[in-house]
């Protein structure tokens, strides 16, 4: 397992579940604009494999129009109840139409209305008409699918180096590093 940082994240973040930590696949997505300008929030981590990290959004969203001129990213989790953090930096690029899809229709029905009926990241004239567009998708829709829509996708951030920070006193942090080179993880202890 100290070779193979996926594996590693993988157990981190099973032991900050089970030890009951509140969302732990909230992270902190860091994506940065053409002018190199940051910008941060929280997303919700959806796996982790060989591949890299997933997530899933609006590709018209403030992150989507981001990611789409700069495919960068940083990924940022801490778990209190384990004193571990993980940071991840790397390349995006967009997941299949098939796992789209199969993660769309895994969401509850509520989330996959309000993701089609949401303009997320642009401004809103109201909540009222917010509300009414979600109403009136919900009638429209009924019983029945409701339907990806192709601006609706996720990401998979390919990971090219990941740092496991673990917190120990008096301030004494223990920091590795991975950092892929020539297909391979490479590792070295870092000072606190």
């Amino acid at each position: 397992m100290a070779d193979n940082p996926i594996a590693r994240f993988n157990r981190c973040f099973a032991d900050a579940r089970r030890l009951g930590a509140p969302l732990p696949e909230a992270f902190a997505l860091a994506t940065a604009d053409s002018r190199g300008r940051p910008s941060v929030r929280y997303v919700l981590l959806k796996g982790a494999d060989s591949r890299g990290f997933v997530f899933y959004t609006n590709l018209r969203s403030r992150k989507g129009r981001e990611l789409s001129i700069n495919p960068h990213a940083s990924l940022a989790v801490y778990w209190d109840v384990t004193g571990h953090q993980v940071r991840v930096d790397g390349t995006v690029e967009l997941v299949s139409d098939a796992e789209a899809d199969a993660y769309w229709d895994e969401r509850p029905r509520a989330s996959r209305i309000a993701s089609l009926v949401s303009k997320q990241s642009a401004a809103l004239p109201s909540r009222a008409k917010l509300d009414s567009a979600y109403r009136t998708a919900t009638q429209r829709y009924g019983e029945g699918p409701v339907p990806r829509p192709k601006h609706w996708t996720g990401y998979r951030l390919i990971p090219v180096r990941i740092e496991f920070w673990i917190r120990r006193e008096p301030r004494l942090h223990h920091r590795d590093l991975y950092e892929k080179k020539r297909g391979r993880w490479t590792k070295k202890l870092l000072q606190p």
